[in-house]
């Protein structure tokens, strides 16, 4: 989730108030297939799917017009589609708490000096880890991630060498879509499904960033564990105090180093 929106925010410099609205789609639909298909795997699929053709239309439709080019605009065009996406979950799911089945191979768990770790998180800790090897990857390795680079330096020049900028941010917007769709759909089995979880979740992947650095990709993995760490134990340890542990740690980061841990001036 952070790291989709670490391309969107971060490389392409769109404010997207509507990405946790990708992470809910992506488990909500994901729900739908497993639910009817008896296959966590299809739903898995489905909702990336989904929630990225879904992130490709927002971007073509509203978020590459003129009109759109200003971030207050992008701020209450978002915003906007933050809250007709909340209306339109609700209507066709209902405001009863969802969770999506796990799947039969990932039940269980596995017992390990003396403690007991779930299979299902097991499986999802490799997952992220190659999600994230492969957003760097695509960054830094390719030509690509170099073509996106440019587009966000010089726009200008580089649609003089040829490269249609318009459609190289839509694909980038439609693959951080998809990215929150595939972690709504990946996380849905134990964060579970409910109303307002977008607007959570988009606070939560905010402050990763934040944190992180814009446009860091290894700013967001530092950020996602310090602030998983942090509430982990705050919820724990201090549970009156849970949010501002999280909060008062974006605040020492941004009052030492405002630009983020590894974001550039």
């Amino acid at each position: 989730m952070a790291a989709g929106l670490t391309l969107v925010l971060g490389v392409m410099g769109v404010i997207n108030l509507a990405h946790g609205s990708y992470y809910l789609l992506g488990g909500y639909v994901g729900f739908s297939i497993a639910k009817h298909t008896g296959s966590f795997f299809l739903g898995l699929l489905g909702g990336t799917t989904v929630a990225g053709v879904l992130g490709v239309f927002t971007y073509r439709i509203l978020l590459s017009r003129r009109f759109a080019e200003s971030e207050l605009a992008q701020v209450l065009i978002t915003f906007g589609l933050l809250l007709v996406f909340a209306d339109i979950f609700l209507w066709i799911w209902g405001g009863v708490p969802l969770s999506i089945p796990k799947p039969d191979i990932l039940r269980g768990g596995v017992h390990v000096a003396g403690m007991t770790y779930p299979l299902f998180r097991l499986f999802i800790i490799p997952a992220g880890a190659a999600v994230f090897l492969f957003l760097w990857w695509f960054q830094e390795r390719t030509k690509y991630g170099a073509v996106v680079r440019a587009g966000v330096d010089d726009e200008q020049m580089t649609q003089a060498i040829g490269i249609n900028i318009s459609v190289v941010k839509t694909l980038v917007f439609g693959l951080g879509a998809l990215l929150a769709g595939f972690a709504g759909a990946a996380g849905g089995p134990f964060v579970g499904l409910y109303p307002g979880l977008d607007v959570g979740i988009l606070v939560l992947a905010l402050v990763v960033v934040i944190i992180g650095g814009k446009g860091s990709l290894w700013g967001a993995l530092i950020g996602a564990l310090c602030i998983g760490l942090l509430d982990s134990f705050g919820n724990s340890l201090l549970p009156e105090f849970s949010l501002f542990t999280i909060f008062g740690a974006m605040v020492f980061v941004l009052a030492v180093k405002p630009s983020g841990i590894l974001g550039r001036e």
